[in-house]
């Protein structure tokens, strides 16, 4: 989650504050993973999509969630996706059942020059196919030529756990509980891809250009990693808190 007011530091304060961001972000990632590990047999398809899996179980929401996919997956056949107009079920049985967390990046430009930023605390959260999500930007927009089965299998599945996120509401609201804030973004750069997006309740931020520009003649890459907000995630936002705050007045 992004600071609305960002901390001012000093070129001084960096390496410190990049190493801090780096340790809270490897536990938030590691405590996340391992949620999602737990709850991998909730979120497995074939809770949902039945036989089509290539499982052996059938699901009394397989045909209605088929024909749900089948129905989000139609825009993406043809320009500017070029996916192929039928779809097979097939796919459905690549999808497996592990999830990754991809790191949610961006672009940024200082001056002329266009920056990779990465948000610490925010992820893409997806069934596995080992595709970033700036390889999927830059394919979906022709800066990149990418596998056409690798960049169709990552849609299929990020439509797949769109639908069971739907049909198992309960999934998100536990994931809320954690204190992880979980939605669904569809944006122009990913050519409308609907992509469930996980952020942490803690706070990060953007330093001023001529902080970055600095940092990038240090270290002679074009990338940026967000930087904790120190003070402001010290406390961070409790909803079960608030709600039982407003019910006692």
């Amino acid at each position: 989650m992004s600071s609305s007011t960002p901390p001012v530091i000093s070129l001084q304060d960096l390496p410190g504050l990049r190493e801090k961001t780096e340790d809270v972000a490897q536990v938030l990632r590691q405590q996340l993973a391992s949620h999602l590990e737990t709850l991998r047999p909730l979120y497995a398809p074939e809770r949902f999509f039945g036989k089509y899996t290539g499982g052996k179980l059938d699901a009394p929401t397989s045909e209605l969630a088929l024909s749900g996919l089948k129905e989000k997956y139609t825009p993406f056949a043809g320009k500017p996706v070029n996916l192929s107009a039928d779809f097979d079920t097939q796919w459905l049985s690549l999808t497996g059942t592990s999830v990754e967390l991809l790191p949610w990046e961006y672009t940024h430009m200082v001056g002329d020059k266009e920056v990779a930023m990465t948000n610490p605390a925010r992820w893409v959260l997806n069934y596995k196919t080992g595709f970033s999500i700036g390889k999927l930007r830059a394919a979906l927009n022709g800066k990149e030529v990418a596998r056409p089965e690798v960049l169709r299998q990552f849609i299929v599945n990020a439509l797949v756990l769109q639908s069971v996120l739907r049909l198992a509401p309960g999934l998100t609201q536990l994931l809320t509980d954690l204190r992880y804030e979980v939605k669904t973004e569809v944006l122009p750069e990913f050519r409308n891809v609907p992509l469930v997006v996980v952020s942490s309740c803690l706070h990060t931020f953007r330093p001023p250009d001529e902080m970055i520009s600095m940092a990038m003649a240090f270290s002679g890459v074009a990338a940026f990693v967000e930087l904790l907000d120190i003070e402001a995630s010290k406390n961070p936002r409790d909803l079960l808190k608030e709600k039982i705050a407003e019910l006692l007045g």
